[in-house]
């Protein structure tokens, strides 16, 4: 009997481990990425450790070459190839873990929707989880036998630099920035060099860690998630773009949104990265009022 499995955005460890023996169409992508200046490599600690029969996804390999801003969606012709490349076709249900618990796995998750694709999961928990659970795990890189895959480009899912100006004059959505506090009012430095501090006008702030359990690393329970969203002051039903450094971390606004029933939610794929570059679009800085 069909219970939906393949289209749950989110699914526990215990019935991936339940269906990963049954089912061939699950693919498994470890999605895990540092932000800088983390010198760790995501890539080689994979290889050391990840559940059975997982490829490494790279999210700055599987992305737009042609630009300087930091891991931007590829066009559907090179998401095709890269993908199809992993063993992954369309009848494939693709799970996405990082080491994290959940931070960079939604990234990959909003990617294949982006691209059509809706047998797309994340497991909460992520490899901590599955490893203090004592579920087997494997080394190395396993063969695969390419797929082919077929992109659907959905732009509704996507928004730019100039969607996001046009906003500030014409107010159509709300924007959530997932940066910390410090950084959103520009107390804290970003990461990445070249960048002004503070966040776009009329924006709103919600850490994205803040989603997060702290003791396990797993996904707050969906009341929870409500009342987080809603504390930070955003309307759950109205149409929202998700920000952050550099496209990771908005992810995660975009998947807890999407898990409350929100469909009219899109992620600003070059971020502060591209924002805060700009000498030519306005930047709202300092204390919020009420601190």
């Amino acid at each position: 009997m069909d219970d939906g499995f393949e289209t749950r955005p989110l699914i526990e460890t215990q019935d991936l481990a339940e269906r990963l023996a049954q089912d061939e169409a699950i693919r498994i992508l470890d999605a895990t990425y540092f932000v800088p200046p983390s010198i760790r490599n995501a890539c080689a600690e994979y290889q050391q450790k990840h559940l059975p029969g997982a490829l490494f996804f790279d999210i700055d390999r599987i992305a737009e070459p042609a630009t300087d801003l930091p891991h931007m969606l590829p066009d559907a012709a090179r998401f095709e190839s890269l993908v199809g490349e992993m063993g992954i076709s369309n009848r494939c249900h693709v799970v996405v873990y990082d080491t994290h618990g959940i931070m960079s796995a939604p990234r990959v998750w909003w990617m294949f929707r982006v691209f059509g694709h809706a047998r797309v999961s994340v497991l909460n928990g992520g490899l901590p989880k599955w490893e203090r659970e004592g579920r087997p795990l494997e080394s190395g890189i396993p063969d695969v036998r390419p797929e082919i895959f077929q992109a659907q480009f959905n732009p509704a899912l996507v928004k730019d630099l100039r969607e996001l100006q046009a906003n500030l004059s014409e107010p159509a959505l709300q924007l959530l920035d997932l940066r910390s506090a410090g950084r959103f009012w520009g107390r804290e430095p970003e990461p990445r060099q070249g960048l002004r501090g503070g966040h776009v006008p009329g924006s709103l702030n919600l850490a994205w860690n803040e989603l997060l359990n702290p003791e396990d690393k797993t996904l707050l329970p969906v009341d929870a998630l409500k009342a987080k969203f809603e504390q930070a002051g955003l309307r759950i039903d109205q149409p929202v773009a998700c920000s952050c450094g550099s496209g990771i971390t908005a992810c995660m606004g975009a998947f807890g949104l999407y898990l409350l029933g929100n469909r009219k939610v899109a992620v600003y794929d070059g971020a502060w990265a591209e924002w805060g570059a700009r000498a030519d679009v306005p930047v709202e800085i300092g204390q919020p009022l009420n601190a």
